[in-house]
């Protein structure tokens, strides 16, 4: 049956920023197809965990900041999620942070915490992660790019620059690990109600011109990353490699 290849029964899967928003919905989603879920962040995943343990998962707290972890201390980070949970099929890099400034008053501490947590560590964590996929034979990393993958944006340009090399990034690594049974790919978040969004929302010109642009009329909502994510997670996308999917509400077709 089509649905069962959706199923992720007995794989383990790591979120990055998990507690809230973007990735409670993404680790969620994955522990309800079936996966035990390991949740890395700054913050103590206390909700997140309680909701994948009334799912009967198993999960695991990986404390760790992105903004301050060196290469090393990330891949001990992905070997404390294989000690605990014995593998790790599954990687989602969806951690990020956003600074807000017109391009001349960025601060050179802004950019390099935004290129630190934005691409650094997704380059360090799918490296370390990869590694081990590579070793059992396969594996899932999906990556959150952004509508600024694609675009330029205002006021945003270390968000900007990180993203699209999230997406070339993602092109990278699916070339080298496709043949060995490593899907590599990314999901594109539109303009969703989330706390990176609230300044947006909070601004009546902006939010207005921002909702005129979205055909499907209306704020992403946390939930509506959910397919998307147990899909490129799935044997369902076993051929599907280093492609970026777009959860936008339409806005990219406008």
């Amino acid at each position: 049956m089509i649905l069962d290849s959706f199923r992720l029964d007995g794989r383990v899967a790591l979120v990055t920023g998990g507690n809230r928003g973007l990735g409670q919905m993404c680790a969620l989603a994955l522990a309800e197809a079936g996966a035990d879920i390991a949740v890395l962040g700054r913050t103590e995943p206390a909700e997140t965990a309680s909701l994948i343990k009334a799912l009967g998962r198993r999960v695991a707290e990986v404390p760790c900041d992105l903004a301050l972890a060196d290469p090393a201390q990330l891949a001990d980070a992905v070997a404390t999620v294989a000690a605990q949970l014995g593998r790790i099929d599954i990687l989602v890099n969806n951690a990020g942070i956003i600074r807000r400034a017109p391009a001349a008053e960025v601060t050179p501490t802004d950019w390099d915490e935004v290129m630190t947590v934005n691409l650094d560590a997704v380059f360090h964590l799918s490296q370390a992660a990869g590694r081990r996929m590579l070793a059992q034979g396969g594996g899932r990393i999906i990556n959150v790019a952004s509508m600024l993958s694609f675009q330029g944006g205002l006021r945003v340009p270390a968000y900007t620059a990180a993203k699209h090399a999230v997406l070339g990034l993602t092109r990278a690594l699916a070339n080298e690990w496709a043949g060995s049974g490593v899907n590599v790919n990314a999901i594109a978040p539109g303009y969703m109600a989330t706390d990176n969004t609230a300044p947006l929302r909070e601004d009546p010109i902006r939010a207005a011109s921002i909702l005129e642009r979205i055909p499907a009329g209306r704020w992403g909502a946390p939930e509506d990353v959910m397919g998307a994510v147990v899909f490129l997670a799935s044997d369902a996308a076993r051929y599907v490699h280093g492609a970026v999917l777009p959860v936008d509400g339409g806005w990219l077709a406008r």
